[in-house]
């Protein structure tokens, strides 16, 4: 059996094993898909730090528009130049580990697994699994004390053993008021409030282009594609995405939009689907009400407003609901500083060994002051609640 021994390992070689941790960990996180480290990625990725007067942090610069209307004619522009309004956003950073350890040497040469290789595996599904958790957790607004169904976390008496004791779990915010949405069963996107939501506020073809229609009249900025045109991404849950394709308007779009025969995407069971410019993805981490029947506070630290029983949705708390996100350009800032540290240990004399890798990252959600209402808002997504 070939066995990598961590110890045996050169510097270099232990970053290259670092590094092909990560780069499975990133192939497997769904939001790293929509990652770039420009200004025109759903997701921002920031891989340096900045020196400030807090100490070391990670920054994104978020620019507004120029409101002014310039200066006409032969009249003086100097001097009544406008200046830029530039919003940075700092990124809490934190470290996140996970470890596995063999029962001895006996269970590792009695198995024909390789213990290491299966390692990295398992470690590198969990790293991924966990920051997807908490990226959509963060775009949606509610709290890491809560699972990405609804269901409270487990709580635990030790420190550092909860996601909500993550140094950025404080700045997860509530979706502010011009970002926060609710489809009605006639497809119009109204102020989200979800003791309002009921059975039959599902979504539709129609909701999915007012939202497009409303997302461009409050300067939501999409990403900029081929041909110059504005690329939007929906996230739904595989509930929400079900109820899409039952919709009559849906299916008949779908139907004489794409193509003839098994590859039409109402055939080929895709997860992806375009409507009107607007990517729609299904992803089963897509905050959702499913496993909130425990809850029995009305209200939660970090954002999520429940319903008036303390339990899902509607007047009664009683309707499930699902918080899709319709997400432009820098949605999502996300820190991505350094290659996970990964450590090798023994344990009873050198009869157990041990894998650990620790990652250091950061999340949030930008924030500016739009022109459109005046008031601080989240940059580049809005949640929509709708029933399932």
């Amino acid at each position: 059996m070939a066995l990598t021994n961590f110890g045996t390992l050169s510097g270099d070689q232990l970053q290259a094993w670092s590094r092909d941790f990560w780069k499975v960990a990133r192939n497997q996180s769904f939001i790293n898909q929509f990652a770039g480290t420009g200004s025109n990625a759903m997701v921002q990725r920031v891989t340096e730090l900045t020196k400030s007067q807090k100490g070391t942090k990670a920054n994104i610069t978020l620019l507004a528009d120029m409101t002014g209307d310039g200066i006409t004619g032969d009249n003086t522009l100097e001097g009544n130049e406008e200046a830029l309004r530039a919003y940075d956003i700092s990124i809490e950073l934190d470290q996140l580990r996970f470890a596995n350890r063999i029962a001895g040497r006996m269970a590792d040469q009695k198995t024909v697994v390789n213990f290491r290789e299966q390692s990295r595996d398992a470690l590198a599904y969990a790293m991924a699994d966990r920051i997807d958790q908490l990226a959509f957790l963060t775009l949606s607004g509610v709290g890491y004390g809560l699972k990405n169904n609804g269901a409270l976390r487990p709580a635990s008496n030790s420190a550092g053993h909860e996601l909500a004791d993550l140094e950025f779990a404080s700045d997860v915010t509530a979706p502010t008021a011009a970002r926060h949405r609710r489809v009605t069963a006639a497809g119009d996107i109204v102020a989200g409030a979800t003791d309002a939501i009921v059975a039959a506020d599902k979504l539709s073809y129609s909701s999915i282009v007012n939202l497009k229609a409303y997302a461009k009249d409050n300067y939501i900025r999409g990403i900029r594609a081929s041909g110059n045109q504005e690329v939007f991404h929906m996230f739904v849950t595989p509930q929400q995405m079900a109820g899409l394709k039952l919709d009559p308007d849906f299916i008949a779009n779908v139907r004489n939009a794409g193509v003839r025969g098994a590859s039409n995407s109402l055939f080929s069971g895709t997860a992806s689907v375009m409507v009107d410019g607007v990517m729609i993805h299904e992803f089963r981490h897509v905050f959702n009400t499913a496993g909130a029947d425990d809850i029995t506070v009305d209200g939660y630290a970090g954002g999520l407003t429940l319903g008036a029983a303390g339990t899902k949705g509607g007047a009664d708390g009683s309707v499930d609901y699902a918080r899709a996100l319709f997400c432009g350009a820098q949605a999502l800032a996300m820190a991505d500083i350094g290659l996970p540290e990964m450590v090798e240990d023994t344990f009873d004399y050198g009869n157990q060994s041990g894998i650990s890798v620790g990652k250091i990252f950061g999340l949030r959600k930008p924030k500016y002051n739009t022109d459109v209402s005046g008031t601080s808002e989240d940059f580049g997504v809005i949640a929509v609640d709708t029933a399932f």
